[in-house]
Formats: structure tokens, sequence, C-alpha cells
């Protein structure tokens, strides 16, 4: 009989699974490459995710890739990444870049981080030919940014578990996005992940703070607030909204 860790792997395996299947994220003969941070997040998923081949008769190929800005000061364990990898038998690749960080300085840190990191991925997976780019956003990362649109920029939009790029050259996907952060903590701490070695020193995002102790109150009306929240994404009735602006 299974211990009580391993049926609780097999749950997350399962919820990456139906996510998965619920959105068509990845295909036969689809050439995967996992964005690997080394956070919590990166991790479940690309273990999930690789995981999951040894169960269906569908194949598809998986690639972990690590962007890694010298000039930012962080650090990530790199041999743990590399063992990680070994155990999964997943080929990692280790991108090395500098942020010019005078280029603009009305832009944040944290946002020319992000868009450089992003544009090594996007020429990663169009060199390698790869047909799908998995980030590890979850469920609660996609509720929060719809509450930071809808207060900060008028609109109501998130981050969708599947967008196409480039004109349909590859796919942007979001395997754990059925997820809640509290799951993938629990997985992670069962894993027994190490945490980075040195955390982004500029990694303070109060917007997406303020998001989460809003949800946290919310909760106190509606324990189910962040599933339901999750859910009214796609269960919109424009009937009983104003008309988009002409």
């Amino acid at each position: 009989m299974k211990d009580n860790s391993e049926q609780y792997f097999l749950h997350i395996e399962k919820s990456v699974g139906r996510g998965i299947n619920t959105y068509s994220l990845i295909k036969e003969n689809d050439r995967v490459a996992v964005a690997l941070s080394g956070g919590k997040d990166s991790l479940v998923m690309l273990e999930t995710v690789a995981n999951r081949r040894r169960r269906l008769p569908v194949t598809y190929d998986v690639m972990a890739v690590h962007v890694h800005v010298k000039n930012i000061g962080y650090e990530t364990d790199l041999d743990f990444l590399n063992r990680f990898c070994d155990e999964l038998n997943v080929p990692l690749y280790i991108i090395e870049t500098e942020a010019d960080l005078e280029r603009d300085k009305n832009k944040s840190v944290c946002f020319i981080c992000s868009w450089l990191r992003r544009k090594e991925l996007f020429d990663f997976v169009k060199k390698e030919k790869c047909t799908k780019l998995a980030f590890g956003h979850h469920r609660d990362d996609a509720i929060e940014t719809l509450l930071m649109n809808m207060i900060s920029n008028s609109s109501i939009s998130s981050m969708p578990p599947s967008l196409s790029m480039f004109g349909g050259e590859f796919d942007l996907i979001r395997p754990l996005i059925l997820l809640g952060e509290d799951e993938i903590r629990e997985y992670a701490k069962l894993r027994k992940y190490p945490p980075q070695v040195k955390i982004c020193p500029h990694g303070d995002d109060t917007r997406r703070a303020d998001a989460r102790r809003l949800l946290m109150e919310m909760e106190k009306i509606d324990k189910n607030v962040r599933q339901n929240i999750y859910s009214a994404m796609s269960n919109i009735h424009n009937e009983y909204l104003p008309p988009a602006k002409k």
C-alpha cells in the first residue's frame, strides 16, 4: 500500500494531467521546453510533466531550460538542478546572460530581468524547434493577475492555460494551472526541495502581495473564493455586462 506522500504525489500528477487534458496543452510528438527557474513551482512542473510520460501511451520530448542573469544578484543551486534533471532523464540547458540595467532606468530591475529571461527562452524555443514552452504559473497566480488587472488596468484579463505565440510558431503553456499554491508548497515540502542559494534582492512585487492579501480577506466571506474566481473566468455572461467601448 502506498504511503501518504506517494498518494499525494500521484494526486498532484493527476491534477497536472487533468489540466493538460482539459486545455490540450501537450500532444503527441510535442517538443516541450520547461522554464526551470529553480523555484518550487518550476521544479514541481518539470517533475510532474516528465513523470507523466511513464503512464501514457503518448510520446513527447521534455527539456529543461534555466536562464541565469549574472548581474542581478541572485544564485541558483545549479548542481542540484543538474542532478534533478538527470534523475528525471531530462536534458538541462543553462543559458547565461547579463541585463543592461543602464539602458532604461525608468523600468524596474524586475521588469528588465523578466523581459530578458523571456527573450532568451523564446530564442531557445525557436532555435530548438520546440512546439511548447511551459511556465510554472498556477491557479493562484492567474487569479491574482486577474485582480491586479481589474484594479489597476481596467481590464478583465489574466494568464491563460495556453497562448499561441508569434503566429502559431509555438504555444506558451501552464501545466500547473489547476493547482493552488498551497498544493505546490506541500508537494515541494514532501519532496524536500532545497531553497535557492540566494533569493533575488529585487523580487518584492508589492502589487501581487496586495492582491494576495485581498484574496485572504475574501476567503473570510467564502472559503472557496479562489476556485470560484478561477471558474468565473470561463463563465462570462456578456449580456449582463456593459458593452465594449467603440
